[in-house]
C-alpha cells in the first residue's frame, strides 16, 4: 500500500497545475451531472416487509389522492372568542393558503367537523399537489412561510403535520463555520505558521465539496436522505482536515530534518499518506456496513459517509502532494508566535508520561476502565423512540400546531394511525369493513375512527384511527400492537408510529449481524496490519468502550434532560433510534484512526528496539501531540451540530464529540499504553501457521534513513525513523 501512495502523491507532485486543474474538472463535471441528473432527498424510514410499509404500498398504488402529502393548517381564535364567531377570516386565509405553490385542496374545518369542543381550535387538511418525497425541504420551507404569514386579522394560524415536522429545516453552516474556525486555531498552535495551519482546512472544503457533488449524483438512481448531506458533511469535514494534517506534519517534520522537499513529501507520502489510506478505507467501509440494516434512510447515509470520506483520502494523497510542491518553502510562511526549540524524545511530556503509565500499568488500567463504565453506565437504561413535532423548538410552526392540536383534541390526534384493508387478498371483504372498524374502535387506547373510503378501483379502503397517547409515547406502540391483534391477515397499520415500531423492531432484528459484520471486518485489516491477535481484539473492547460512553452521555442529557435546557432544549428529548445506529459505524471507523497512527508507531518503536517499554513511551512521544490535536479537531467539527435547532442533531453533534473526546484521552493515551505494557512481547504474538496464510500488507515504510531521536516539530506525528511496518 505504502509503495502505492507514495507513486500516485509523487506522479500529482511533479505535474501540480495538470493535478489542480484535473480537480476542477472533475468537480465541475460531477455537480454538472447532478444538477442534469441528480435526484430529490427523501427519508425512506420504512422497514421492507412490515405492515406499515405494505399499507403505505397499497396507499401509493391504488390511492394516488391519498398518496399525496398532507398538512394541517390550525386556526386558534383569540381568548373568549370562537372560530365560528370570524368564520369569514377562517374562509378568507384558507382561500389565500389555496394559493399557494404545491396547494392541491383544503378542507373547510366547519364542514369536516374539525373543531374543538370550545370552539376555539380548528384545522384543515390541506393536500399537496405531489407526492411529499418530491417537494423537498425548501418547497416545504416556502409553504410553511406561506401559511403562517397569511393576515388573518385576530387569528392565528400554523402549519402542521408529520410532513410539516420531517422535511424541517435547520441548517448549520454558520455554527459548522465556528467549528472550522476552533480548527484553524488548533491548527495554528500545532504547526506555528498560517499557511500549514490554513491548508488542511481549505484542502478539506474541496474535499466535502466534491463529495455533495457525489452525493447528489447518487440521488439520481436511489433514495437519499435528506439528512445524508448534513451527515456526511460532518463527518468529511473532520477526516478532511485530519487526514491532510498528519500528512502535512510528517512533511514538515522532515524538512526539519534535512531533507529536500521532494524527499519529505514522499516519505510523508509513504507513510502518513498510507496511513490515511488505510484509515479512510477502514471508516469507509464501516459506514458503508449500514445497508446490513435493510434500512433505506441508513443505507444512504452510509453510503454518502463513504463517498465523502473517499472523496477526503483522494484530495490527501492527489491535491495535497500538489499543493504542497507548488508552496515549497513557503508552507513555513506566516509564522505565529515564538519559536519553540527542538527537544529530544527524552524531554517531551509525552515520553515521560508513557514511562509513568508503562511503569505503573495497573492504576492507570483499573482507574481507565472504572471512569470509562462509569460514563458508559446510563446507557442500560437507554429507551430510544423516534423524535415528534412535539420536541421541535417551541418556535417552530409545526411545533405551534402541535400544542394547539393537543390543547384542542387530544394528544393523540398528532399520532393517527392509517389502517388499510387489502380487499384482494383472502381476510375480510367489502361487507366486513365496518366491522372491522367497530372493533379497532373497542381497542383501549384509542379515542375515535373515521369513516371508511373505499379507491375507485374498489380494491383498497382506508380509515384513520385516532390513539389517546402522542407519537413517541410508549402507549402508542402498545396500542398498535392491540389494534394488531384483532385485525384479519388482509389489513395492515401505518402511521408515523407504527412506521417507526416496524424500523425499530427491523434494526433489532439486523444490529447482531451488522455490529458483528464492523468488528470483524476492523479485526481482520488491524490483524493484516500488525500481526497480532491482542492488538485487534483490544481494539474492538476499547472502541465499544468509548461508543459505550457517548451513548450514556446521550442518555444523562437528552433522556434524563441532565444539562438539556443549556443545548436550547426545553427539557428531556426522546433518543431518536437511527442516531443511536448511525454513530456505531462512525465512531468505531473514526477510533481505527487514532489506533492505527498510535500503534504503528509503537510497532515501528518496537521492531527497532525490541524494548516494549520503550515502545510504548517512544509511541505516544511520536503520535500524542498530534493525534490530541487531530481530535480537538474532531471535536470542534462534531460540536458545531450541538448548536443545529433540530434535536436528532444536536445529538449526533454531542454523540460523536464525547466519543472523540474520550477515546483520544483516556483510551489511547492511558487504556491502550497501560494494556500494553501489561502484555508485553504478547502484544505481537501471531500463530505461525495464521502468519503463514494471511497476506502481508505494509501499511507505512520509508526506505531512507533519517535522525530518530529528535521530535522535530510541536506534532510529532510520526518519528524520522524509517517507518517499515511489515508482518512478520
Amino acid at each position: 500500500m505504502n509503495r502505492l501512495t507514495r507513486a500516485v502523491a509523487m506522479a500529482s507532485a511533479r505535474h501540480p497545475w495538470r493535478t489542480i486543474a484535473s480537480w476542477v474538472l472533475a468537480v465541475a463535471a460531477v455537480f454538472f451531472l447532478a444538477a442534469v441528473g441528480g435526484g430529490t432527498f427523501v427519508d425512506d424510514f420504512s422497514a421492507p416487509g412490515s405492515q406499515s410499509s405494505r399499507a403505505m404500498d397499497l396507499v401509493n398504488s391504488n390511492f394516488p389522492e391519498a398518496a399525496k402529502g398532507q398538512a394541517l393548517v390550525v386556526f386558534e381564535a383569540p381568548d373568549g372568542t370562537t372560530l365560528e364567531q370570524d368564520e369569514v377570516g377562517v374562509a378568507t386565509a384558507l382561500e389565500n393558503v389555496n394559493k399557494l405553490d404545491h396547494v392541491a385542496t383544503v378542507t373547510d374545518p366547519f364542514q369536516a367537523g374539525t373543531i374543538s369542543e370550545d370552539g376555539r381550535i380548528g384545522y384543515s387538511v390541506l393536500t399537496l399537489d405531489v407526492p411529499e418525497r418530491e417537494m423537498g425541504k425548501p418547497a416545504f420551507a416556502t409553504l410553511s412561510e406561506g401559511v403562517t404569514s397569511i393576515d388573518a386579522g385576530d387569528l392565528r394560524v400554523e402549519l402542521g403535520g408529520d410532513a410539516v415536522f420531517l422535511n424541517a429545516g435547520g441548517g448549520s453552516s454558520g455554527h459548522t463555520g465556528i467549528g472550522l474556525l476552533v480548527a484553524l486555531l488548533v491548527l495554528i498552535v500545532v504547526f506555528g505558521t498560517f499557511v500549514a495551519a490554513v491548508l488542511p482546512i481549505g484542502l478539506s472544503l474541496v474535499a466535502v465539496g466534491a463529495g455533495i457533488g457525489g452525493i447528489t449524483l447518487m440521488a439520481s438512481f436511489m433514495n437519499v436522505s435528506v439528512s445524508a448531506i448534513s451527515v456526511a458533511g460532518l463527518v468529511g469535514l473532520g477526516v478532511g482536515v485530519d487526514y491532510a494534517l498528519f500528512v502535512v506534519a510528517r512533511y514538515r517534520e522532515n524538512r526539519t530534518a534535512g531533507r529536500d522537499n521532494q524527499a519529505a513529501l514522499a516519505s510523508a507520502m509513504g507513510t502518513s499518506g498510507a496511513a490515511v489510506v488505510f484509515a479512510g478505507g477502514t471508516v469507509a467501509i464501516a459506514t458503508s456496513a449500514l445497508f446490513i440494516t435493510g434500512v433505506g434512510v441508513l443505507t444512504s447515509i452510509g453510503f454518502a459517509t463513504a463517498i465523502m470520506v473517499f472523496s477526503s483520502v483522494v484530495a490527501a494523497i492527489t491535491l495535497l502532494p500538489a499543493l504542497l510542491s507548488l508552496l515549497g518553502d513557503r508552507i513555513d510562511k506566516g509564522h505565529v508566535g515564538r519559536r519553540r526549540p527542538v527537544k529530544v524524545a527524552q524531554e517531551t511530556a509525552w515520553w515521560r508520561f508513557g514511562h509513568r503509565v508503562s511503569a505503573r500499568p495497573w492504576p492507570y488500567l483499573l482507574g481507565s476502565v472504572a471512569v470509562l463504565l462509569t460514563i458508559a453506565a446510563p446507557a442500560m437504561w437507554m429507551q430510544i423512540a423516534f423524535p415528534a413535532a412535539g420536541d421541535a423548538p417551541e418556535e417552530t410552526t409545526h411545533r405551534q400546531a402541535y400544542d394547539l392540536l393537543t390543547d384542542g383534541f387530544g394528544v393523540g390526534i398528532n399520532a393517527p394511525l392509517m389502517v388499510v384493508v387489502d380487499l384482494d387478498t383472502p381476510g375480510v371483504d367489502a361487507a366486513g369493513v365496518k366491522g372491522v372498524a367497530a372493533d379497532i374502535a373497542a381497542v383501549p387506547g384509542i379515542v375515535s375512527v373515521s369513516d371508511p373510503q373505499t379507491s375507485d378501483d374498489s380494491d383498497t379502503v382506508v380509515f384513520t384511527a385516532t390513539p389517546t397517547t402522542g407519537p413517541a409515547d410508549p402507549a402508542t406502540s402498545t396500542t398498535i400492537d392491540r389494534v394488531r391483534d384483532v385485525i384479519p391477515g388482509n389489513v395492515y397499520v401505518s402511521g408515523i408510529t407504527a412506521v417507526t415500531d416496524d424500523l425499530n423492531a427491523q434494526l433489532s432484528a439486523k444490529l447482531p449481524l451488522f455490529i458483528g459484520a464492523v468488528i470483524a471486518v476492523s479485526f481482520l485489516l488491524l490483524m493484516l496490519v500488525f500481526r497480532s491477535i491482542a492488538v485487534p481484539v483490544k481494539a474492538a473492547v476499547m472502541n465499544l468502550l468509548s461508543i459505550g460512553g457517548a451513548y450514556g452521555v446521550l442518555v444523562a442529557v437528552f433522556q434524563w434532560g441532565w444539562g438539556a435546557t443549556a443545548l436550547g432544549l426545553d427539557g428531556p428529548t426522546p433518543i431518536t433510534s437511527v442516531i443511536v445506529i448511525i454513530m456505531f459505524p462512525i465512531l468505531f471507523g473514526l477510533s481505527m484512526d487514532y489506533e492505527v497512527f498510535l500503534l504503528s508507531r509503537i510497532r515501528e518503536e518496537y521492531d527497532r528496539t525490541g524494548d516494549n517499554t520503550e515502545s510504548v513511551a517512544r509511541g505516544l512521544a511520536g503520535t500524542g501531540r498530534v493525534v490530541t490535536s487531530a481530535a480537538l479537531i474532531m471535536v470542534a467539527v462534531f460540536s458545531s451540530f450541538i448548536f443545529s435547532p433540530i434535536p436528532s442533531l444536536k445529538m449526533l453533534g454531542l454523540g460523536l464529540a464525547v466519543a472523540i473526546l474520550i477515546d483520544a484521552t483516556i483510551v489511547r493515551m492511558m487504556l491502550v499504553p497501560a494494556t500494553m505494557a501489561l502484555l508485553g512481547n504478547a502484544n505481537w504474538w501471531l500463530p505461525a501457521w495464521l502468519d503463514r496464510i494471511l497476506p502481508r500488507l505494509v501499511l507505512e515504510s520509508d526506505n531512507e534513513e533519517t535522525p530518530t531521536d529528535v521530535v522535530t516539530s510541536p506534532s510529532q506525528a510520526f518519528a524520522s525513523e524509517p517507518n517499515e511496518l511489515v508482518g512478520r
